[in-house]
């Protein structure tokens, strides 16, 4: 007996057998064959690097041609080729060559275990300003953000005009698809990279494989969303009845229901007249109380009386005595003529002693 959960999982470190010509002796019915355009800047690089490119497909038994002419690139198989799957590999290279990722990176798509996606990215957004930017924000500054989903995909990423190339394992390429897409409708890559880091944490735990990671993945808000603007008027749906609705009174059936239906037109006329002048009357009421409004005066404010500082102040004759005595002990004045020639003669001795 052997767990389920066992039977799918797959063992670590297992890898596919590789397709060889036992497994295909006999070769191909039929030869196949794709072609691709490539722009005009991409000439030079691939007139250089095309012996390289069919050294590559040669080992896999399939042809390759550059007809500088078109500006298009042709594979296809020949007899010696054995695996049915080397000329989608093929297709894929040079895709990727025409959209300017370098040769030392597209000749890997020919191993099993790495694939290739390229994503268009030009009509997702209609502005052109806006498609810069987003285009710019998954570069990052300096690549950096690029670089950093490259570590935590194992996949080679190229930016390129209206498209971005995408280069490594399945699972990586998955993960690349939906940052980019989700780069394009204005969520910035920061978040999709968190989830990520957190991803490759928890795959390292073998515990972990088997339950839910929801509870450790972050769920990021939008705060910037503008709330939609209510309307004054709202328009309440009024329950569904299957009857239509009941048919208004006419004037006649009024006319019958008060009974001015059998009335005389004299008496009509009459009765018409009263109403007029009732509402005449009315208006002109109303009139003259807005022109008796202008000659009611204002309330006034009642005015508060200010009590007046008390200017009496209590005097203090103890203090009055004190400051007296005080000026009668001090020498106010000039000296008088006695004290003065003793003080004069007090002089002349000092001096003379000198």
């Amino acid at each position: 007996t052997v767990d389920e959960s066992e039977l799918l999982t797959v063992p670590d470190g297992w890898k596919e057998p590789a397709f060889t010509r036992e497994d295909n002796p006999k070769g191909l019915l039929e030869e196949s064959s794709f072609a691709t355009l490539f722009p005009k800047y991409r000439e030079a690089y691939l007139r250089e690097c095309w012996p390289l490119v069919q050294k590559a497909l040669g080992e896999h038994f399939v042809n390759a041609t550059l007809d500088l002419i078109e500006g298009s690139m042709t594979v296809t198989t020949t007899k010696k080729t054995f695996d049915p799957y080397a000329i989608i590999r093929a297709r894929d290279l040079i895709k990727l060559l025409a959209r300017s990722v370098p040769f030392e990176q597209a000749v890997r798509i020919l191993q099993d275990d790495i694939a290739c996606d390229i994503i268009k990215i030009g009509s997702l957004v209609r502005k052109r300003d806006t498609f810069i930017k987003r285009r710019g924000r998954l570069l990052g500054p300096k690549g950096s953000t690029l670089k950093a989903l490259e570590l935590l995909t194992n996949c080679y990423i190229m930016v390129q005009g209206n498209t971005v190339s995408a280069l490594g394992p399945f699972s990586g390429l998955k993960e690349v698809r939906k940052v980019v897409l989700d780069t394009m409708k204005n969520i910035h890559p920061i978040y999709n990279i968190k989830t990520l880091m957190i991803k490759r944490e928890l795959s390292k735990d073998p515990e972990l494989r088997s339950q839910s990671w929801e509870r450790f993945l972050p769920k990021f808000k939008r705060k910037n969303l503008k709330k939609r603007k209510e309307p004054k008027k709202k328009n309440t749906k009024k329950e569904y009845t299957p009857f239509p609705p009941p048919q208004p009174e006419s004037q006649i059936d009024k006319e019958l229901a008060s009974g001015e239906y059998f009335l005389k037109e004299r008496q009509k006329k009459r009765k018409q007249v009263q109403e007029i002048k009732a509402k005449q009357a009315d208006a002109v009421k109303r009139r003259q109380e807005e022109r008796n409004k202008a000659f009611i005066p204002p309330k006034e404010k009642t005015v508060v009386k200010t009590k007046k500082a008390s200017t009496e102040k209590k005097i203090d004759i103890e203090a009055i005595k004190e400051k007296v005595k005080n000026a009668k002990k001090k020498k106010l004045g000039a000296l008088p003529e006695e004290e003065v020639k003793l003080k004069m003669s007090a002089d002349e001795k000092k001096k003379k002693k000198k």
